[in-house]
């Protein structure tokens, strides 16, 4: 067995600086999760499969090692890897990793510190534990799907973010550090079941929490926060793009109707839900008299709730988008920076470029304590790859 010789560090000071993340790879939630570590300074190294590329893009600020994980010798290196780790992220349904030998019991026996994060869409328990999914079913089994989109059309799932990202990676990321947070009492890790239905539920928590405020009492899609109260929605413009309005306290709305030279006497009251598609009928009317510009110049100093919808062209000139640096360019594209700011030890992206499979495989292995020609052998048995040795099978 190799012991490292040399733990990895960061030289800047960092939240997580010092943290290590062993990440199988995966897709989506995984990768988002080792994103969010990463951000804050863990080092992550992304377990990937001998395979030429991947199309995972969340990769920033990660190492990659590839390995054939059906030879023993690249299970007893994860294993390895484990051993000196604070945290693993397990991306396979149910029973994959225990497959391998790389399940909870036997790494937490070999490491007692470890925190082992398992996201699943379902969880690791109960009759939907093996069935496959994706972000739309964890939705609907959750009973969130249900709430999105307008009635009497089929609920509308709000792209792969809900279930995929807030409840599965942001939730198991928030997971970790809760265990790393308790570890620093009780000295040990533990394993955490995150799923993403069950995060995609909790999300939801203040939905089934105000059921008596009276704001869902209509079908999905005619409630106040839903889309179906006029001064809660958005409107297109001139020019064919929008505005959204959140006008819902009677102060806003008050100076909504100013700004569009609505006169609130020729309206019903604006808690009246039969008068709303009427109502919404005249701003939608209102807005499309003016481009999305001359309506942003409207509002710019009146305090309605009123915001031009930024679409990805637009985004980087807004002047409050630039203030807090909002976006940052990274190998021609744009990039979320991360969120939230820390003051003291804010997250540092470290750009690294789009990711290769197995481009750090000989530092890692290096760091286990290999030697170079016991490297070359692992690569020639088809144990390892390192990026030069995939280029060169394409």
């Amino acid at each position: 067995t190799h012991t490292p010789t040399h733990t990895h560090t960061h030289t800047r000071s960092m939240a997580l600086r010092g943290i290590k993340v062993v990440e199988m790879a995966g897709l989506a939630p995984v990768p988002f999760a080792g994103l969010l570590l990463a951000d804050f300074g863990a080092q992550v190294i992304r377990v990937d499969k001998n395979a030429p590329f991947t199309v995972d893009t969340i990769t920033r600020g990660k190492q990659s090692i590839s390995l054939n994980l059906k030879h023993p010798k690249a299970v007893s290196i994860v294993r390895n890897l484990c051993a000196s780790a604070d945290v693993l992220l397990d991306p396979y349904r149910p029973g994959v990793m225990e497959r391998m030998g790389l399940g909870p019991q036997e790494l937490t026996a070999l490491n007692p510190r470890l925190v082992y994060a398992r996201l699943t869409g379902y969880g690791q328990t109960g009759p939907y534990a093996h069935k496959a999914g994706h972000d739309i079913n964890y939705l609907a089994v959750s009973g969130v799907l249900s709430t999105l989109g307008k009635a009497p059309a089929p609920p509308t799932p709000p792209i792969n973010l809900l279930a995929d990202f807030a409840g599965g990676g942001l939730m198991c990321a928030y997971g970790v550090l809760a265990a790393l947070f308790e570890r620093t009492r009780s000295g040990k890790g533990q394993v955490i079941d995150a799923a993403m239905m069950d995060g995609a539920a909790y999300l939801s928590t203040f939905v089934h929490t105000s059921k008596d405020l009276g704001i869902w009492q209509g079908p999905r899609g005619h409630n106040v926060l839903d889309g179906g109260a006029p001064f809660y929605r958005a409107y297109e413009t001139k020019d064919g793009r929008f505005m959204s309005v959140g006008a819902i306290e009677p102060h806003f709305y008050s100076a909504l109707l100013q700004a569009l030279e609505v006169d609130p006497q020729s309206l019903c009251d604006q808690n009246d839900p039969d008068s709303w598609e009427s109502t919404a009928e005249r701003f939608a009317t209102v807005f499309k008299s003016k481009t999305q510009e001359e309506w942003v110049h409207v509002f710019k100093d009146v305090d309605a709730c009123v915001m031009a919808v930024l679409e990805s062209d637009q985004v980087q000139q807004d002047a409050h988008v630039q203030a807090r640096a909002l976006y940052r360019e990274a190998d021609g594209r744009l990039e979320p920076a991360p969120a939230p700011r820390l003051s003291r030890t804010p997250a540092e992206p470290k750009q690294t470029g789009t990711l290769r499979v197995g481009q750090h495989t000989e530092l890692i292995l290096s760091e286990l304590g290999f030697s170079p020609s016991e490297i070359q052998s692992l690569v020639a048995e088809g144990v390892a790859m390192t990026a030069t040795s995939s280029k060169s099978k394409l």
